[in-house]
């Protein structure tokens, strides 16, 4: 069999049925044996750096692997970018880069680059070393990715093996690795700690989406009578507008969230490794009481030291935590066992109905703070274009947010309703996103509805895309902020360096980027207040076309690290 088309095989048996690329004389193998078949699609991108964010915009959306394929070096080195992204994010996808020949290697051919050049950017980087090997090294690069901690898996194929028709030796059925079983004693530890406190707070991660245990989630909120706070890459797993839902520890989140958290003398860590980022280099303050439920190992005391920490499956210690919590099954609040104390049938969790007034106090200062900056006259603010655009956007939409000032204000002044609703960059904080994960996430869901929310400075750094939107023909629609700046950079160079404001801002050098998305072929709006915004908007997403809406504003709005920061709400300052 022809090595290109047993990778082909391969990917469809596992149900891999979107590869995103773009060709080059060195993958065309590959490209031929894809397009012989009907159940699998090649998606032709315009730069390599998008190529891996759309795959991981793909699986983000979906819960679903995409693959990858690009030529060696230069092609490859522009996807790492994609690579780390996903791997920070815990995205499942299998990327292929076709290597130089074993026999020009260290030569330097064109495009060589060593193999172990990406071994940092990928979860695991393997090279098929005989042709006839190849369909085992491929569905072990499967296995792999689709193993809890998911993550993206390079596979390297020398060019001359593609074409070849060998004996391919048939893969066997690899066993996804699942830890399947939590330990009775860290349960019970767990529940005995969260239910002595009097005051719990929960803070969900994105393994609470991948893990798809929001419900279990929920539940286990409620018999805590516990506020919920996420991280990044959590919103959305249960809806902003819950009774719970206190927000997101984000570089937007208001004092208040800090203090619901520092305040709580317990806290639930689930589905997350409490990275750097969020936590801001760890200073924000946790209860001394944590309770930490993550799929890594090395996540543990990562930051913070736990009181318990589980190594297991969000969902299934969550289901398990909810029953005992629940039944009061174990150990109750006082350290007794079950048998010992009198009460215990009657359930571990308080019951105070506090949660969810705290989880409100939260939601109703950060909405205070936000109220200064609400307006309808042009140009507007990030909050004012954002809740616009929330308003106009169906509740069941999909929405990709980039990097950058704009993102930070998403974080907040933006609801998700939904675990994969949302589909924002973690810890890696790539700009230049949002487009191409929008493009994936609308390729995976093809009947839902798609919002990019991107700055001018994020779109530019990946333009090209728009093209790829229209000569796929998919009905994303493109809101983008322009403010004609690096807004969030020039804010710190004039406020923390003696640089002069607006410092790397390009208003001299004006984009129309409604006449750019009409050079594309794709329908091109402008809106400048609330009411435009949501009157078009409405119409772009009717419309079932690729769309962009460009909405001017403020360069000089305050960023949201600062605003929200603010303790005294009146300030002068604001």
């Amino acid at each position: 069999m022809h090595v290109s088309r047993a990778v082909v095989d391969r990917l469809v048996e596992n149900g891999i049925d979107t590869v995103f690329g773009i060709p080059g004389k060195q993958t065309l193998p590959l490209n031929e044996a894809i397009d012989e078949r009907d159940d699998i699609r090649f998606v032709m991108a315009r730069h390599e750096t998008a190529v891996s964010q759309e795959a991981w915009g793909y699986a983000e959306a979906s819960g679903d692997p995409a693959a990858t394929v690009v030529v060696p070096g230069p092609g490859d080195m522009n996807a790492m970018n994609g690579l780390k992204n996903a791997l920070n994010d815990c995205t499942p996808l299998v990327h292929f880069a076709v290597e130089t020949s074993p026999e020009l290697r260290g030569g330097d051919p064109i495009h060589e680059t060593p193999p172990d050049t990406y071994d940092n950017v990928v979860k695991a980087n393997v090279l098929v070393e005989r042709p006839e090997s190849t369909a085992v090294v491929v569905e072990e690069a499967i296995a792999t990715a689709t193993t809890p901690p998911y993550g993206p898996v390079r596979v390297g194929i020398p060019k001359p093996f593609l074409p070849k028709d060998v004996p391919v030796a048939t893969p066997g059925e690899y066993t996804r690795t699942h830890l399947e079983s939590v330990s009775r004693s860290d349960l019970e530890a767990a529940a005995t700690a969260l239910a002595a406190s009097e005051s719990t707070v929960v803070y969900a991660g994105g393994g609470v989406r991948t893990a798809d245990a929001s419900d279990e989630l929920d539940r286990v909120a409620r018999l805590l009578d516990a506020p919920i706070v996420t991280s990044y890459k959590g919103k959305g797993v249960v809806p902003d507008d819950s009774a719970l839902s206190a927000g997101t520890l984000s570089a937007s989140a208001p004092p208040e969230l800090l203090e619901c958290l520092a305040t709580a003398e317990a806290a639930l860590a689930v589905g997350t490794d409490l990275d750097a980022v969020a936590t801001r280099a760890w200073q924000v303050e946790f209860p001394e009481t944590i309770v930490h439920v993550t799929i890594d190992p090395a996540d543990l005391g990562n930051g913070y030291e736990p009181t318990v920490g589980i190594v297991a499956d969000a969902a299934e210690t969550l289901s398990k935590l909810g029953d005992l919590l629940e039944e009061g099954d174990g150990v109750d609040a006082s350290g007794e066992t079950a048998s010992d104390s009198v009460d215990a049938g009657e359930g571990m969790a308080t019951a105070s109905g506090r949660g969810p007034e705290r989880a409100a106090a939260v939601r109703a200062a950060a909405d205070d703070r936000l109220e200064e900056l609400r307006g309808s006259s042009p140009p507007l603010t990030s909050v004012g274009v954002l809740e616009a655009v929330r308003a106009a956007t169906p509740r069941d939409a999909i929405v990709t947010a980039d990097a950058g000032g704009f993102r930070v204000w998403g974080l907040t002044a933006f609801d998700a309703y939904g675990p994969r609703s949302y589909v924002n960059p973690g810890s890696w904080a790539s700009m230049g996103t949002a487009l191409p994960a929008g493009i994936g996430a609308q390729l995976s869901n093809p009947t839902e509805d798609v919002v990019v929310l991107v700055g001018d400075g994020g779109l530019m750094m990946c333009v090209h895309e728009l093209h790829t939107a229209v000569a796929e023909d998919l009905p994303i629609t493109v809101v983008v902020a322009r403010n004609e700046d690096y807004a969030l950079i020039s804010e710190e160079a004039g406020r923390a360096y003696d640089l002069e404001d607006g410092a790397y801002a390009w208003a001299d050098a004006p984009i129309d980027f409604v006449s750019l998305a009409d050079s594309f072929g794709m329908a091109g709006w402008r809106a400048r207040t609330p009411d435009e915004i949501r009157q078009v908007l409405e119409e772009a997403i009717a419309a079932d076309e690729p769309t962009l809406l460009e909405v001017p504003t403020d360069p000089r709005e305050p960023q949201a690290g600062e605003w929200m920061a603010e303790v005294d709400t009146g300030s002068e300052q604001r």
